[in-house]
Parts: C-alpha cells; structure tokens; sequence
C-alpha cells in the first residue's frame, strides 16, 4: 500500500500530507506530515495519534468520566490511511494533499468508536443481505457577515451589488449570481478535490446556498461532505465573509438540513429493491418496511442526526423542518418523502437530519433504522397527503429528551455498539451542561427588570 501512496504523491508532485480523521462532531482531527515522512510511517506503521480526539466536545474539552482509567491513559490509536481517498488539497501555497484515515487499535482491529467506523459496520449488514445501498446528500449553508461577537444575531452578507439580501429568494437566478464569484471558487476548490458535486441552487433564506452530491457509496459521500464543508469555510473566509452549516443561525429564517436520498440494488443484479410496477402504490415490500424501520425508530435516535441544543430550533412547524416521520408521494411537509421518479430510481429522501450533524453518524443512523425494519417486518403508517404538520410530533422537541430516548433504543444501541454509544452519549451530555450554564440574551432582555 505504501507504494500507492508514493506512486501517487510523486505523481502530482506532492510535499505535505494532511491525514485527516472527522470526530464524533464530524469536526477534522488529524496531522500534517513532509509526504516522504508519511510514506515512511506508512512503510513502518508509525501514524499515531491519542485516542482521546473521539472524546472532544465541539468546546474543545474532553468528556471523560472520573473514574475510568482507559480514557486517562490516553492510548494511542493506529491510523490507516485510505488510498481511495487521497485528492490535491485545493487552497495550499504548498502542494499538499487529503486522505481520509481508519483509527484502529494497536496492532488490533478497527477502533470502535470511529464514526467512520460505525457507518462501516451498519453498510457490512447490507452486505451481508446482498444489498448495496447508495445515498446522494443536498447540503444547505449560510453565507453571513463576518460576526466575531457571538452575542449579536448574523447578518446575510452584501453580494457583488454591494446590497444584501433582505428577502427570502428561492430558486432566485439573480440572487445565486449575486455571489457569482465565491461560488466559482467553490467549484474550482470541489474540482481539484475530486468532490463529486451536482447543481447549487438559492434556498428559502437570505444567503441560503444548497448543494446537491451525486449519489454513490455512503462512506464515500460522507468524505464528500466532510471535505466539501472544510471547502466552502475556506473559500467564504478568502471572500471576506463566514459560511455556516448551523442548523438554525437565524432566528427568522428557514434552518439548513442535509436531506438523505437512499436507494437500494442487489448487490448481484443491480436491480433496484425499493421499485416493483407489481407491488402496492409501485413499491417493494422491502421499501416499505425500510420506511416502517425509519417511521418507528429515527425519533429515537435523534441525537445522530440532530446533535446539538441548535439542532432542534429548526424543526418547527411551517419552517421547512419536518416535525415527525409521516411519509408522502413528493410531499416536502413530511420527514420522509418519496420523490416521483422511474422505476429504476425510487428512493426515499429523509429531511431530517440537519447541516450540523455528523454525516457519518447521521447516514448511519438512517440505514441502522431501514434495515431493522426490513429485519423485522416493521409496516409503515399509512401515506399521507397535504399538510404533515397537521399530525402529531413524534420527534423530541430538545437534545435533553432526545438523548434520553437514545440510551432508551436498545435495538440501535446493540448494533451500533455499546462503547460508541456510551461515548457519543458522554460527549453530547457534557455540552448540553456547558449550554445549559450560559445566561442567553432572552434571559436578560425579558427577565432582567421585570421578575
């Protein structure tokens, strides 16, 4: 495998390699080696880093527990770069590259509370059916003013009239061309990335972008977008502006999603499993119990895809958030829609997740909830039309519950793992306590004097 590496770097003349590994936050932990050196580590077995960067909270501290001695010792773990993954790093003065990497124990197998890994070991039960699962993302982000005071509101940012938006825009030609410029960049940065993107069009809100990836294999679309928001960050802050994939950073304007389209084949004949011109309403019994899997269990596992206190201010009635799972031909007020398409291409688009939630985690929470309900026969409710919003809220209405309801999942729980979920649970409870001391700007302006 060193050998790929080296062929490779010579190739593009590379001097530096950043080796990076997205945390439980899907936040890029990782190093910057001299290319020769990292061949070299490669060679020996020598890419190290501590094992503490999976108990990082997106604070900066570590969420470890008094009394357990494992997360004090601060192993190292045993990184296995990804050759497949390996791009020119856009943006460098020096010619650099990424690579994705695989945090193992010494000597051992996979670490397992990588969120890397855990999506892989959720895709190794489809293989195991015989199934290959795809999935093709669409990303929303904000564009805001530089704001390095955290106590005022954003602010959308003047475009190349020298004037912001006031208004929502959607689908606006006009208002995309506004930031003709950055956007160019963005793609010319995805380009030499090697990032498989689709179109970019205007959202509902002021300075809202969405991009939409070509489908393909999950693992590789969860690098996609991992890369792609490093990307665009760096791309906005080069235009003198931020890009935001916060899921609400407005208090008056729609929040941004990472909407999950989800397909299905034999892995043997590439025959489309969701789609049967024989079955009911044109779907396989499979799909609908994939649906019945994802009705059932994703509110329970909420903090996979909605993971911070922020997550759960955009899911709100009339938001352009769904509120609960009900399911519905081409209906954008359900959690779960099914897109008018040809046989060959039926999918399910799951709204739910947010921008900020960790892809990994997020698309594998989506398939661990499809799959146990193809597993166990789960029937889905019946479709509904118009106005999901009018139907109960089944999702938790704040991380307090959802985290709750999460250590409640035990059919989730014994195939994601144990020991990832203790983790991931002690990381999002020790920032709900960091959030829950902070006194909000509310707080003061309604309470101050009048209490």
């Amino acid at each position: 495998m060193a050998e790929d590496f080296a062929d490779w770097i010579r190739e593009k003349r590379i001097s530096e390699v950043e080796c990076l590994v997205p945390d439980m936050n899907g936040v890029i932990r990782g190093k910057v080696w001299p290319a020769n050196k990292f061949v070299a580590s490669i060679k020996n077995d020598s890419l190290r880093m501590p094992s503490s960067i999976f108990s990082v909270t997106v604070t900066g501290q570590y969420a470890d527990e008094p009394g357990d001695e494992e997360a004090f010792s601060d192993r190292d773990v045993s990184l296995h770069p990804d050759v497949d993954t390996l791009c020119v790093a856009p943006g460098f003065k020096t010619p650099t590259a990424f690579v994705f990497a695989d945090a193992h124990h010494k000597g051992g197998g996979p670490y397992e509370v990588s969120p890397r890994y855990v999506l892989k070991k959720v895709l190794q039960l489809y293989d195991e059916m015989g199934w290959k699962v795809f999935v093709a993302p669409e990303l929303e982000f904000y564009l805001t003013q530089v704001n390095t005071d955290p106590d005022l509101p954003l602010e959308p940012p003047a475009g190349r009239s020298g004037r912001a938006e006031t208004s929502p825009q959607p689908y606006g030609l006009e208002a995309v061309t506004e930031y003709e410029d950055l956007i160019e960049d963005i793609y010319d940065y995805a380009e030499t990335a090697s990032l498989h993107l689709d179109t970019m069009i205007h959202e509902a809100g002021t300075a809202q972008l969405e991009i939409n990836f070509n489908h393909g294999d999950p693992i590789h679309l969860c690098d996609q977008v991992t890369l792609f928001k490093r990307i665009v960050r760096q791309v906005a802050l080069k235009h003198g502006v931020y890009a935001t994939f916060m899921a609400k950073p407005h208090e008056n304007q729609p929040g941004s999603a990472m909407h999950q389209h989800i397909s299905a084949v034999d892995a043997k004949t590439g025959k489309n499993l969701f789609g049967d011109s024989k079955g009911k309403e044109g779907l396989t019994k499979a799909f609908r119990h994939f649906v019945g899997g994802l009705q059932t269990l994703l509110p329970e596992v909420a903090p996979l895809f909605a993971p911070n206190v922020n997550s759960f201010r955009r899911m709100r009635p009339d938001h352009s958030a769904p509120i609960n799972l009900q399911w519905g031909y081409d209906n954008r007020s359900c959690g779960l829609r099914v897109p008018i398409t040809d046989m060959p291409n039926t999918r399910i688009e799951n709204r739910v997740p947010g921008a900020d939630s960790n892809p990994y985690l997020a698309i594998a929470a989506s398939l661990v909830c499809g799959y146990i309900g193809v597993r166990d026969g789960i029937k889905p409710e019946a479709m509904v039309e118009g106005n999901a919003y009018r139907h109960a809220r089944t999702l938790p209405r704040n991380l307090d519950e959802a985290l709750f309801r999460f250590t409640q999942c035990k059919e989730v729980i014994e195939i994601l793992g144990e020991d990832f979920v203790r983790a991931f649970i002690r990381i999002k409870s020790d920032e709900l306590n960091a959030y829950e001391g902070v006194i909000s700007s509310w707080e003061r302006d309604h309470l101050l004097l009048k209490v």
